[in-house]
């Protein structure tokens, strides 16, 4: 094993700028250790290396020894979220009756969480149980894209659910002649591509920055702020580009999905009987808890970045690792307890194989 050192050079006034990036350079001044080995990060002038080839993802700084104990769960979440979505994706394809487009929907996000999941898993359990923190500043960027992109599209499949929804339930009987499978494959396309292209001047604007002060990450994956802040140079552009994305994504997608319920608890206070009303809304509520899942957890993390400048750097990192990793388990979990149909086809599979089981025993 072999020792660095690695020298981090003080910005200019001119380009420190943000409050955030001056909380940066506080923290990095901790002793960081790679293995077994120290990384001490100094405040020197000098650099030792321009633009590095790989980079070091630290995992969780300040709680390196614990990292074998943080695993065990993550390593479930894994688990459950390959398990779960490809258990949905099966029961699906298995199923006629389910050849619908909220679905097709479903099982669009199935796909979406187990690449999000097999995105980020394998890497970060690499870091925690063997060590192996070094990554090419290709797979890196590679890396990145995806899992911004990856965010994106999950994010616009909860729209096109909540429009599902709108429409079953404000004109039930133009749902079949609105969503077609022409227009699902349409808004299922606009989806990813729209997630695709917002997200791909990322990895560009990341790339085309100097790196002279430091290869050491302090995350556990790769993120997009994480590496641009060790750049040698003002930022803003990724910076500003990033935000935009962000609150553009985000909010225009919090936004349509809370016209879609303003719409649909109007259509729902209108019906005659109070079992009328809670069995209609009881069709939302897989969809409910699944966005809830996913936009809790990510409010949370931002509020913390933005405004908890006095919160430990770990626990900023477990956030983050909590919010993009939760989705993927919970939504099959999620719909597969309250998605009548689901739990329906799923049991009669089982009690099929029960069956089976016994009469081969026989």
């Amino acid at each position: 094993m072999h020792i660095c050192s690695v020298n981090i050079t003080r910005r200019p006034r001119s380009h420190t700028g943000s409050r955030g990036h001056s909380r940066y350079l506080h923290e990095t001044q901790l002793l960081l250790r790679v293995g077994h080995l120290p990384y001490y990060m100094s405040d020197s002038n000098t650099a030792n290396f321009t633009n590095p080839s790989t980079f070091i993802l630290l995992g969780i700084p300040g709680l390196e020894a614990a990292h074998i104990w943080i695993s065990i769960p993550f390593c479930i979440m894994y688990i459950l979220a390959i398990l779960g979505n490809i258990a949905i994706l099966f029961i699906v394809k298995r199923d006629p009756s389910l050849h619908e487009p909220m679905y097709y929907f479903l099982c669009m996000l199935a796909i979406n969480d187990l690449v999000l999941s097999t995105t980020i898993q394998p890497k970060m359990l690499s870091i925690f149980w063997l060590n192996s923190r070094e990554i090419n500043f290709r797979a890196f960027l590679t890396q990145m894209y995806f899992i911004h992109t990856l965010s994106s599209i999950e994010s616009g499949i909860f729209v096109a659910m909540a429009l599902d929804h709108y429409v079953a339930i404000c004109h039930p009987l133009r749902h079949s002649t609105i969503l077609t499978n022409s227009v699902v494959a349409k808004i299922s396309l606009a989806v990813v591509l729209r997630g695709s292209v917002l997200v791909f001047p990322h990895p560009f604007l990341a790339r085309q920055w100097p790196y002279c002060r430091t290869n050491i990450i302090l995350h556990s994956y790769c993120e997009h702020i994480a590496i641009v802040k060790l750049a040698c140079a003002d930022i803003q552009v990724s910076s500003y580009y990033s935000l935009s994305v962000a609150f553009f994504i985000t909010g225009l997608d919090v936004f349509f999905i809370a016209v879609s319920y303003t719409q649909i608890l109007r259509a729902i206070f209108i019906l005659p009987t109070k079992d009328a009303r809670f069995k209609t809304f009881g069709t939302c509520s897989s969809h409910l808890c699944a966005v809830l899942a996913c936009y809790i957890p990510s409010l949370f993390s931002f509020l913390t970045h933005r405004f908890g400048q006095n919160v430990a750097l770990h626990f900023h990192i477990l956030v983050a690792n909590i919010y993009i990793q939760l989705p993927p388990t919970l939504n099959p979990i999620i719909y597969g307890v309250r998605t009548k149909q689901i739990r329906d086809t799923l049991l009669r599979l089982f009690s099929r194989q029960g069956s089976l089981s016994f009469l081969v025993v026989l």
